[in-house]
């Protein structure tokens, strides 16, 4: 698999919908994950990330706006112990909460399946992180309609071990816009990870269609310590 240009990716996809980002940087050292999310409509664009604990969460910038919450508002990043969460939905909460029960994370996310938005049936982007004693491993996922039949879901899981310097997996909902939208298709996006936290944020927010951004986190954890930098950056001001 050729490692792609993370930037060129962005540049090139007008609506890549919700994306999580999660490798190594450059010199090894941190862990690193971004996730963004971008906006069609009104009530998608009306939101901004903040900070929630060690985690994020969704808020409405202009709270009247807000005509539905269910599948905008929600955490998309939690901590749980050495394990860092990253969502696009309410799964977060659930895959927190199963493995704070010994399941694994794709036993957790069994329990679900992609969003009940039809036509579109948006699939449901997951990852985790794996910071303890100087050791790093991450997973990701992807719950999906088949071929837009809601009756169906599809489910992959993709792990990965000692993950290499500037490599990093990138995982998107859609894979364009359009109507309905198309949904993501095969494994990860192998992808470059380069530059300190705020160089590698900016590049992927000026990457970003200015028109459907909305919000993006990025967060970089010291694999020797677990102690970690976030950045997050918001269209609305």
């Amino acid at each position: 698999m050729d490692k792609l240009s993370l930037e060129m990716e962005l540049k090139g996809n007008s609506y890549p919908g919700r994306g999580i980002v999660i490798g190594k940087s450059q010199d090894g050292k941190y862990a690193v994950t971004a996730y963004f999310i971008m906006g069609r409509s009104e009530n998608s664009r009306n939101r901004i990330f903040v900070e929630d604990g060690e985690g994020i969460r969704t808020q409405a910038f202009d709270p009247a706006k807000m005509s539905d919450p269910s599948l905008v508002i929600y955490a998309p990043v939690r901590v749980l112990g050495n394990k860092t969460i990253v969502t696009n939905g309410d799964q977060t909460d659930t895959v927190y909460e199963l493995m704070d029960k010994q399941q694994t994370f794709e036993q957790s996310l069994r329990t679900r399946e992609f969003e009940p938005d039809a036509p579109n049936y948006t699939p449901r982007i997951s990852g985790i992180m794996h910071v303890e004693n100087g050791s790093y491993n991450y997973a990701m996922s992807i719950l999906k309609s088949n071929h837009g039949d809601p009756t169906a879901c599809s489910r992959y899981t993709f792990a990965y071990e000692n993950p290499l310097n500037g490599e990093g997996r990138f995982i998107h909902t859609y894979m364009g816009d359009g109507n309905p939208l198309p949904s993501f298709e095969g494994e990860p996006k192998l992808v470059g990870i380069d530059g300190p936290i705020d160089a590698f944020a900016a590049k992927v927010w000026e990457s970003l269609n200015e028109e459907n951004k909305v919000s993006l986190f990025v967060r970089y954890i010291e694999i020797a310590t677990g102690k970690y930098e976030t950045r997050i950056l918001n269209k609305n001001q």
